[in-house]
């Protein structure tokens, strides 16, 4: 009996995370529970596309914005010195809708983040109450505005944010991406608990959608206030909170979605661009946590790597008995909680198995992101991430 019980006991640290991230994310709020509905008295919003090199998506986007059945709006593009045409697709759109403004962004200042700069460009001269950042890689349905402004005028939020469906088409996307979103949520948690928290350190927004009332916004120093961070999102959501201001996060699947990367080359550089950096800024425990955050990065990739390892071992003839049953419950438990993330994203659930080597391409990334550290690298600009 005790040869079973022991092994069935070292389980326990594999088994109970997934669990417990399940079940933190069983509440979560939808942009579905808002009304569409809206009319003249609504507040105008203006949406803000920063773009950079971003011909193959900008058309699209903008398209998706402008479809919007929000009757207030008006977006504008900031056009942070592409060199493929991403402001001459802009300008053509705009010829023929004059709620389309496209900026060029002024040559970036000293210890400035392209993306921050190109945002506070536009809101120095938007018209809306509500300003709304997203990225030029999003899609936008037509309801998606509606029911975002109605969540923040319901919820009484000064900062909203939203999840959409993540766009997964190649391989290496669908082995790799689900594994950062994983690790997201089971450190996050589900949209109320992120919605609820008064502790900095527990929030997050996504960058591809983050809604603000203007007046907050700049109470609290915009995007200047972040203007060095890799992390602007999560680092402008902590900011407000720290304000004392409350921020909302919802699911908003079926009616905003987007394609971060094409490519493993792309995936390996943007998550390495933001996985130190960045997360080093929700570590738990404090200067503590981030001191040994570089550790935890590196480890807990080979902690899911573990109970496979062990089991291809075991099978083998290798190990023990007892450790083909803690490696055999283990994966047993991997392998139902990576299907739930399958299933939940949309993505074919075979992946599933091939999470350990989810696993293994998340060590990489990571080692290559803490061997940078704070020097980050993107879109061909070399940053010192604060």
């Amino acid at each position: 009996m005790t040869s079973v019980v022991v092994p069935v006991l070292w389980s326990l640290p594999w088994v109970l995370p997934p669990l417990i991230g399940l079940s933190r994310s069983r509440n979560s709020r939808k942009l579905d529970d808002f009304s569409e509905q809206s009319d003249a008295s609504s507040p105008a919003v203006t949406v803000i596309i920063p773009a950079r090199n971003e011909a193959r998506n900008i058309e699209t986007c903008v398209r998706s914005v402008l479809d919007s059945r929000y009757p207030a709006l008006e977006v504008i593009v900031v056009d942070d010195h592409s060199t493929d045409g991403t402001g001459r697709i802009a300008r053509d759109i705009a010829a023929a809708d004059p709620r389309l403004r496209v900026l060029d962004a002024p040559q970036l200042p000293a210890g400035w983040f392209g993306k921050q700069w190109a945002c506070t460009t536009a809101a120095k001269v938007a018209r809306g109450e509500i300003l709304v950042f997203t990225d030029a890689d999003t899609r936008h349905a037509p309801d998606l505005l509606p029911r975002a402004v109605n969540a923040m005028r319901a919820r009484n939020a000064d900062l909203l944010t939203l999840a959409g469906d993540q766009e997964m088409h190649t391989f290496w996307e669908r082995v790799i991406q689900p594994q950062m979103f994983a690790m997201i949520a089971i450190r996050f948690g589900g949209t109320e608990h992120v919605s609820n928290t008064r502790r900095p350190a527990d929030v997050i927004a996504n960058g591809q959608f983050i809604a603000v009332r203007r007046t907050t916004y700049e109470a609290v120093g915009g995007h200047a206030l972040v203007h060095n961070r890799v992390d602007d999102d999560l680092s402008l959501a902590q900011e407000f909170v720290r304000a004392g201001h409350r921020i909302v996060l919802l699911f908003a699947m079926g009616r905003f979605s987007t394609r971060m990367y094409t490519s493993l080359r792309e995936i390996v550089g943007g998550w390495r661009k933001n996985i130190y950096a960045g997360g080093r800024r929700a570590a738990f425990g404090g200067a503590v946590g981030q001191a040994l955050y570089p550790l935890m990065l590196l480890a807990l990739p080979l902690f899911g790597l573990a109970p496979p390892i062990a089991l291809a071992l075991s099978l083998a003839g290798v190990l023990s008995t007892s450790w083909l049953v803690w490696s055999s419950i283990a994966v047993a438990v991997a392998l139902i909680f990576w299907w739930a993330i399958y299933y939940f994203m949309e993505t074919p659930v075979r992946y599933a198995l091939l999470y350990p080597l989810g696993m293994a391409m998340i060590f990489y990334i990571a080692a290559g992101a803490v061997r940078r550290g704070r020097r980050v690298e993107w879109k061909s600009r070399q940053y010192e991430s604060d």
